[in-house]
């Protein structure tokens, strides 16, 4: 079993920055994919970025050029470095990572006010 914990959600105003951290724990080594979702009040979970094992990144198109997501497999952790937040961003972020199955972390709130 894998067990991820979100950390570093919190309130910002628009134009700052967060750095979201999901720390593995459990089975949490040599992870395959690792990644986010965000959920906003009312919509659909919405995926947000993902790493490979080998470093491959991709970006939903709505961050693209603001969050920058990378890995730490010593420390079974991967970031979400959030930049130039707008209200749009608010949500709950969810991590994940992949390793036969899927786990997902329980989520940290980000909230950018106007």
């Amino acid at each position: 079993q894998v067990q991820l914990v979100e950390s570093g959600g919190g309130l910002v105003q628009a134009g700052g920055s967060l750095r979201l951290s999901c720390a593995g724990s459990g089975s949490a080594f040599s992870l395959n994919n690792m990644g986010w979702y965000r959920q906003a009040p009312g919509k659909e979970r919405e995926w947000v970025a993902v790493i490979s094992r080998g470093g491959d990144t991709v970006y939903a198109e709505s961050v693209k050029g603001r969050f920058t997501i990378s890995r730490d497999d010593a420390k079974n952790t991967v970031y979400l470095q959030m930049n130039s937040l707008t209200p749009e961003d608010t949500a709950v972020y969810y991590c994940f990572a992949n390793k036969g199955g899927t786990y997902w972390g329980q989520g940290t709130q980000v909230t950018v006010s106007s």
